[in-house]
């Protein structure tokens, strides 16, 4: 078996997950066609012109990006042209077949799921380890629904219940992810300040805050927080998500999220600097067993339980 279809064979898996990974599978497919154009010694404007694509075109193919996967004459043109073995054809085919079924958040709303989110949820579903650090509010994937709410109406303040509740709905559904069998790494780092914060109620706190003690047990879930009386912390000014997907030649992904907006670094030297920032940050911040004794004092101390 050639080097190409060794690298192919690696994915077949991929095509019996039980739920669809179209984002995954997007970006798959693209690596694997700049594989085989690199391996026939074609630049992407050189394979672009044979074809009459633009080269913008191409490049968003081999990126995977957008909500639509490519198309499978683009595809079958694209490897015809770069020799390529009929085994890793007829996979790569499946492959696109698959990408073209809908993931479980692409039914919601288009209004709760904007472009860029659509991407970050996909992402995170097909990640192997999701870093992420907050200043604001417990990371979105450890909330509880009532703190969710909380979330959703402080940001929210004119949204109707109705659209309240599909909000809180897709968060509380974005975190069973947590509770696959594969489920991913996720290393959480929090700003003391978020557990001090109020939201909804001390009621909705408490409750929180022992979410958190529960979910810091599971084995797949480390959770540090950056304590205030750490005055020099090396925290990122916004709230900061790293992923990475796991020896399938995927490029680390870091999403920054804005009010409106959000922006997706791809670029190794972009997203080496935070995966080193993330890092010296877990230096400063208290240990995983400190975190958790911090958690249960805050819980006991800020929000006791009320006598019945």
């Amino acid at each position: 078996m050639s080097t190409a279809s060794h690298r192919i064979s690696r994915l077949e898996p991929y095509l019996d997950r039980p739920e669809p990974a179209p984002t995954l599978l997007k970006m798959l497919v693209g690596v694997q066609l700049a594989g085989f154009r690199e391996d026939a010694g074609l630049s992407q404007e050189q394979a672009a012109r044979a074809l009459g694509f633009s080269a913008a075109k191409l490049s968003r193919m081999e990126s995977g990006k957008g909500r639509r996967p490519p198309t499978e004459t683009d595809v079958r043109a694209l490897l015809t042209l770069y020799g390529t073995e009929e085994y890793a054809v007829s996979v790569l085919l499946k492959l696109l077949q698959r990408a073209g079924e809908p993931g479980w958040w692409q039914r919601y709303d288009k209004r709760l799921m904007p472009e860029w989110f659509d991407r970050l949820v996909g992402l995170q579903e097909a990640a192997a380890t999701i870093r992420t650090f907050e200043i604001q509010y417990v990371p979105g994937l450890l909330q509880t629904a009532s703190y969710t709410r909380a979330v959703v109406e402080r940001g929210l303040p004119n949204a109707s219940a109705g659209e309240v509740q599909r909000r809180v709905e897709l968060r509380m559904r974005r975190a069973q992810l947590l509770s696959r069998p594969d489920a991913p790494q996720l290393w959480a780092i929090i700003d003391e300040s978020v557990l001090l914060r109020v939201l909804g109620s001390r009621e909705v706190m408490r409750e929180q805050l022992a979410h958190l003690v529960k979910m810091a047990g599971q084995p797949h879930v480390t959770l540090q927080i950056v304590p205030l009386d750490v005055t020099n912390a090396s925290a990122p000014a916004i709230p900061v998500t790293y992923l990475r997907f796991g020896g399938l030649d995927l490029p680390d992904v870091v999403y920054l999220e804005h009010i409106r907006s959000a922006n997706f670094l791809e670029d190794r030297d972009e997203t080496e600097e935070y995966r080193l920032a993330l890092d010296r940050l877990a230096d400063e911040a208290l240990t995983p067993r400190e975190s958790l004794r911090l958690l249960r004092g805050t819980m006991e101390q800020r929000y006791p339980a009320r006598e019945k």
